[in-house]
């Protein structure tokens, strides 16, 4: 399990920048970090209610994130063609990465085999990267979703707390 202080798992994974549906290139971890902080945000699926709510949310806090030099991306096993086409429909400003293979959400140890009893997905989960690539915080949900404009008002905070430290 990756907990804070550990050093970030590095992956490759292709991101979706949402340009077009076939808007895809190769995404490396260690190659984003050291100009600030990244926020990882894990989600079950495009498309649905609550990942579209968290994700708008994200959308629409973007500037603050920008104002401490920090990334986010949301992470998903969705193709990065549906998620290019869901960046498109909800003008999310913000690329997704897509753990198509899986890999990354069992390395983040944030699997949640329990959709349907039988489709493998991530966990609803954050994680909060300092420069070095070492986990600031780390969330999983536990429960219901929060209150997504709430959440990223606190994930903001966290996220300014680590640039400046």
């Amino acid at each position: 399990m990756v907990t804070e202080g550990d050093a970030a798992p590095d992956f490759t994974v292709p991101r979706a920048n949402g340009a077009a549906y076939n808007d895809v290139e190769p995404f490396t971890l260690s190659d984003h970090l050291g100009s600030g902080p990244v926020n990882l945000a894990f989600y079950p699926a495009a498309f649905t209610n609550g990942c579209t709510a968290e994700m708008c949310s994200f959308r629409d806090s973007m500037h603050e994130f920008d104002s401490v030099n920090a990334s986010v991306y949301g992470i998903s096993v969705d193709l990065p063609f549906a998620q290019n086409v869901w960046i498109q429909e909800h003008d999310l400003n913000f690329p997704m990465l897509s753990d198509w293979t899986h890999e990354v959400i069992h390395e983040y140890d944030v699997v949640d085999p329990a959709m349907y009893d039988m489709i493998e997905v991530a966990e609803r989960s954050v994680f909060v990267l300092d420069e070095r690539g070492t986990v600031a915080y780390r969330w999983v949900r536990d429960g219901d979703n929060p209150d997504f404009d709430r959440f990223v008002d606190d994930l903001y905070d966290v996220v300014a707390s680590v640039s400046t430290s």
